[in-house]
């Protein structure tokens, strides 16, 4: 599913006009955005939990060259799935097919 696709599901589920459903999306995200850059923790009970992690500086390796390179600090995002999504996911096998990572049938 896409930011487009979402919108159009939500225009459609909720009868507002496209453009309000672009923008209630817009705002969301944008809001969910500035939280994480504050710091902030986002639970969202029944789907999962957002939150940053802080990374130090370190020597790492150009996997080329060989050659030590010093990697910056960084602050990178991660989700969480929460135990209701996982297990409603999990019920999902029984519905479609499972496939491997290249989206062959197993």
């Amino acid at each position: 599913m896409t930011k487009s696709d979402l919108i159009e599901r939500l225009s459609e589920e909720a009868r507002l006009p496209k453009k309000q459903a672009e923008m209630i999306v817009f705002l969301i995200f944008d809001s969910m955005t500035e939280a994480l850059k504050s710091g902030d923790r986002i639970a969202i009970r029944g789907f999962g939990s957002f939150k940053v992690k802080d990374y130090k500086p370190y020597l790492g390796r150009n996997p080329k060259t060989g050659e030590k390179v010093q990697v910056k600090p960084k602050r990178l995002p991660f989700f969480k799935v929460g135990k209701s999504m996982r297990e409603r996911v999990d019920e999902s096998k029984d519905h479609f097919p499972l496939q491997d990572d290249d989206g062959d049938l197993e």
